[in-house]
């Protein structure tokens, strides 16, 4: 096992961090009382409510913590502040570059408009950008339990924002029930405006098929993609020949019953085999988590996996982030020197 303060020394890359599930117990406050709410509870009793138990028995009952703070991110003042809050957190564990994800049809309980809600979002990232020593860009999400209709005016935001850390499109929420298959004709919206694609999949048992049908629709990385492991050799060879980055996220992926046990979870098996893994938080409050530990994690489960391992994911991360060339050279070789003096 690596020693966590070495740990804590490495620069990281975040792909995979919900903003509705990340929010720290003194945001939460804050936004109440922006919004002038009595919120009655102690620090312990905000957390219960917005943390998802070790025991969840599904990623429905996972998902439902986020109703608790769903209400406090309907104006954009509370909207900027808690991507403000998100990327403080992501800057104390290290992070150089992060992609947040948000979906902007969650936030229209008030008076804002879709565009409104993404410039509230975008706002945080360039505030925070401006504080800390990290890039942060944006990533739209639509949730698949929506209807169609309203997942349709999703697409027309990147026409209408054109916004250098508006990134890229993802689609999230209940995999089982509303299989990719179903949102062909609106990934085709989205790649016809060559917006990048990350789609969740394969998070949920028996869900591998929803993985196989986002990399034909596009998408180049793919939320979770837990079950790659029941992938054929051939299957995880195409991963690996096509540049796919997996998005995984070990304590959420545990919660949500995507695994069961540790022997299951192929994390381990998929990086010796070659593909683009990576960690990352998913919703830091609700699985109570930071990317400290769940490099820890990986660090406990694997005593074999080293700090050149930890540099690889992060450049697996850097090669499948949505940005230029050039900043990818310049992440890649900044990552390298970091790692390097880390080594030594």
């Amino acid at each position: 096992m690596i020693d966590p303060k070495i740990i804590a020394k490495m620069p990281k890359v975040e792909l995979h961090c919900h903003l509705d599930g990340s929010l720290s117990v003194q945001c939460i406050k804050q936004l109440a009382k922006n919004d002038q709410i009595w919120l009655p509870l102690t620090d312990a009793e905000i957390l219960e409510n917005a943390q998802a138990p070790e025991t969840t028995k599904t990623l429905l009952e996972y998902l439902k913590r986020f109703d608790f703070v769903l209400p406090l991110l309907q104006s954009a003042q509370n909207l900027t502040y808690a991507t403000f809050d998100v990327a403080q957190q992501a800057s104390k564990d290290q992070v150089k570059y992060i992609e947040i994800r948000f979906a902007p049809m969650q936030h229209l309980k008030g008076n804002l408009t879709l565009e409104e809600a993404v410039e509230a979002v975008l706002e945080g990232c360039q505030s925070a950008q401006q504080q800390f020593d990290l890039k942060i860009n944006l990533l739209i999400c639509g949730l698949k339990q929506e209807k169609i209709a309203q997942l349709e005016k999703l697409p027309a935001l990147f026409d209408h924002l054109p916004n250098e850390h508006l990134v890229g499109f993802d689609l999230a929420g209940d995999e089982f029930n509303y299989p990719m298959r179903i949102f062909e004709p609106l990934l085709k919206q989205i790649t016809s405006r060559h917006v990048q694609l990350t789609l969740h999949a394969g998070e949920c048992p028996h869900c591998s098929q929803n993985m196989r049908d986002s990399i034909t629709f596009g998408a180049t990385r793919l939320g979770h993609g837990v079950c790659a492991r029941d992938f054929s050799s051939k299957e995880l060879q195409h991963l690996i020949d096509q540049k796919i980055v997996l998005e995984m996220a070990p304590t959420s992926n545990f919660q949500t019953k995507a695994i069961e046990t540790l022997e299951a979870y192929p994390f381990k098996k998929l990086y010796d085999a070659g593909v683009r893994v990576t960690l990352n938080t998913d919703n830091r409050t609700v699985s109570n988590t930071t990317l400290q530990k769940e490099y820890e994690k990986i660090s406990t489960w694997y005593p074999d996996f080293k700090i050149k391992d930890f540099e690889q994911v992060n450049h697996y991360a850097i090669e499948g982030a949505f940005i230029s060339p050039l900043e990818k050279e310049n992440l890649h070789a900044q990552f390298k020197a970091a790692y390097k003096k880390i080594s030594e």
